[in-house]
């Protein structure tokens, strides 16, 4: 029996960070201090204007200097909460500050481990459709995005076909990845095609972009478009600014903090100067640090994790997390772990989406498997972060003067009542050594793989209907001509 996700994470229930109030107090002031002093390259004409009629100060035609009362006047237009809808336009995902975790995979790795051959190899667009089919079975997973990029189509219509692939095959929210302005555009449109126009969409959002900035201060000229526009329209999304140490950040974890939430400050001012009150969901990832010894960025490292939701939790926004991912390039005892853990922290830490669930090699392998093994961590966390009920019914105190002695527990209607509310796995193995002998000795993997496959041949999403889905088409039909 599932449990009802938490809504209400106050002192007296689960809340856990990393940094004191006066820790995230210094790292704001030092991010105003950045913005103020070192400022952020803006490489978007629009982008400079609006700061500098609102008071920043510009040289060099895009190096812009940020007083810290711009910062105070978006933190009080900003929204402190953003809903998101599924396909029928019925609430899917409440987005708060310290509020309800969610769920969902990441978007365009290149590989896929095949569950039927366990070989790596490049995704192409059927994946994509089988991963939107698998998602929109699974309960604990609570929005998709792409998932893979797939390799048989062209790459100027990519993110258009994957768009129309997960608006035909899952009924439930979509972040989506755009490599370009025009992408974002069709997107947007293809969703409105869904839910009867651009009013329809505003009001009860379908889709959310997902945005790639190029650094903490170096924001480029699509980044800047599509927050502008979608700002604009009063659509969602989030900002990331991408910020590794010892690359283009320091070293130090403080210094990455300071600097990446330098410039997620400087979107969420964009975003408001725009149109007020337009939603903003706070990165709580896209920081990490070099590992010197092999020259790569650490996808899991403990470092970094939690600092950025709790900047955003000191802001009152929601927050983009990461977690159910791992460096390790197969799915093994490795991956695994990582996911167990990383899954753990973000939801420990309440971050409102946590995304890339499923992802492999440091984000460029995808594997339907770790989905599956994801999803059953998920049911795990989901009981251990419910409150505890403790009443008359649940200490069953007349009960235990009645039976304990005895212990003549088993039969009684009460244990008859309450049994399902306790954790039981799904895939996991509660059976003892004879019974999982008998059943074939199937270890993680093979259980998953039959699993997969009874989902991916039994279950039959929603489709769109004829006249919606045709005029999805007519969009991806018309990027693929340009």
């Amino acid at each position: 029996m599932p449990v009802k996700r938490i809504t209400d994470r106050s002192a007296d229930n689960f809340k856990f960070e990393r940094l004191s109030a006066e820790q995230k107090k210094k790292i704001h002031n030092a991010s105003l201090r950045i913005l103020e002093v070192t400022g952020v390259e803006l490489h978007d004409e629009e982008a400079v204007t609006l700061l500098k009629k609102a008071g920043a100060f510009v040289s060099n035609n895009n190096r812009v200097r940020i007083p810290s009362g711009l910062v105070e006047k978006a933190l009080n237009t900003v929204p402190k909460r953003v809903t998101m809808y599924n396909r029928y336009g019925k609430p899917a995902l409440q987005l708060t500050d310290y509020g309800t975790c969610n769920y969902g995979t990441g978007s365009d790795c290149l590989y896929i481990i095949d569950h039927r051959t366990k070989e790596r190899r490049l995704a192409i667009l059927k994946d994509v459709e089988e991963g939107m089919k698998l998602l929109d079975y699974l309960p604990r997973m609570d929005f998709v995005m792409s998932m893979f990029l797939p390799s048989d189509v062209e790459n100027r219509s990519y993110c258009q076909q994957q768009m129309e692939v997960m608006l035909n095959n899952t009924t439930k929210p979509i972040i989506y990845v755009t490599p370009d302005f025009e992408g974002c555009v069709d997107c947007v449109e293809m969703a409105e095609a869904v839910v009867g126009g651009a009013d329809a969409l505003r009001q009860k959002p379908l889709a959310a972009c997902y945005i790639n900035v190029t650094s903490a201060l170096n924001h480029n000229q699509e980044a800047l478009q599509k927050l502008l526009y979608l700002a604009g329209k009063g659509l969602p999304y989030t900002y990331v600014p991408v910020t590794t140490g010892g690359m283009n950040a320091p070293i130090t974890t403080a210094g990455v903090i300071a600097l990446n939430n330098a410039g997620m400050l400087a979107g969420l001012i964009l975003s408001q100067l725009k149109r007020e009150g337009s939603s903003f969901i706070a990165p709580g990832m896209g920081v990490g640090a070099l590992d010197m010894k092999c020259g790569t960025y650490g996808y899991t490292d403990p470092d970094f994790r939690g600092l950025s939701i709790a900047m955003g939790h000191f802001y009152n926004l929601p927050t983009f997390g990461i977690g159910g991912m791992s460096d390790s390039h197969l799915f093994d005892q490795e991956s695994s772990a990582s996911a167990a853990m990383s899954l753990f922290y973000e939801t420990l830490h309440g971050a409102n989406l946590i995304h890339d669930i499923g992802f492999l090699d440091q984000g460029m392998t995808s594997s339907f498997a770790q989905v599956l093994l994801c999803n059953e961590i998920i049911r795990y966390l989901e009981y251990y972060m419910a409150p505890i009920e403790i009443s008359d019914e649940t200490l069953a105190l007349d009960l235990i003067n009645e039976l304990a002695h005895e212990g003549k527990f088993l039969s009684h209607e009460h244990t008859m009542t309450n049994f399902r509310k306790i954790w039981s796995p799904d895939l996991f193995l509660r059976n003892n050594y004879a019974s999982w002998e008998k059943a074939g000795s199937k270890d993680f993997t093979e259980r998953a793989t039959r699993r997969l496959e009874k989902i991916l041949t039994e279950h039959k999403p929603d489709p769109l209907p004829r006249d919606i889905a045709k005029a999805v088409n007519v969009i991806v039909q018309r990027a693929k001509d340009k």
